[in-house]
């Protein structure tokens, strides 16, 4: 089933080929997974300065114009996550999803190094019975973290209100730094597309 009017070259065709179409309703994505793919961006924005403008150089580097034409419609493809203030409604097409599930493993990919140190030294915080707030750049990403989710997301969604503490943002935080770390693996971004269906496909 064709998913965009403007079908994409061959070598992007390659890239979006190695991750098989489930079996969703009407071929978008469900809810979870449009949550699930904003907030790994919003993990790696807060992970590194400067991250969403290097979403824009890595969708010029794979060769996702086609999908991803600019700053507007990664904006818009982010905004079907229905969590946020300024909610999109329409559909996430199996193609954008694919298109942001590799943006998001190429970027881990560069970040492998400073992920494992941040979830090493949270391993070893906990073994000391310490708080994040003991190492600087685990505390400075959670503090952005939680800064990026509250100033995105709709305080009036359960689903929001659900995180309204900074210990269950921390939480959600360090999950988020764990499945990047996923993403950094060998078939790194079939992984991470795979499970973004769990449970919501036969």
């Amino acid at each position: 089933m064709q998913l965009t009017s403007h079908p994409p070259t061959s070598s992007v065709s390659i890239l979006l080929d190695a991750l098989p179409n489930p079996k969703v309703v009407d071929g978008v994505c469900p809810r979870r997974a449009r949550q699930q793919l904003d907030f790994l961006l919003l993990a790696i924005e807060a992970l590194e300065l400067g991250g969403s403008e290097a979403f824009l150089d890595d969708i010029k580097e794979l060769g996702l114009q086609e999908i991803v034409k600019n700053r507007v419609v990664l904006w818009r493809i982010r905004a079907t996550n229905s969590l946020r203030r300024n909610n999109q409604r329409r559909p996430l097409t199996l193609q954008e999803a694919k298109a942001l599930s590799i943006i998001i493993c190429h970027r881990a990919k560069r970040l492998t190094v400073l992920i494992r140190q941040l979830l090493m030294v949270y391993d070893q915080l906990l073994e000391k019975q310490l708080s994040p707030d003991h190492h600087l750049r685990l505390s400075n990403y959670l503090e952005r973290f939680r800064a990026h989710f509250r100033s995105r997301m709709n305080p009036k969604r359960a689903g929001v209100i659900a995180y309204s503490s900074n210990e269950k943002l921390d939480d959600l935080a360090l999950t988020l730094l764990s499945q990047l770390l996923f993403c950094t693996g060998t078939a790194g971004t079939q992984r991470l597309w795979s499970s973004l269906f769990d449970g919501d496909v036969e």
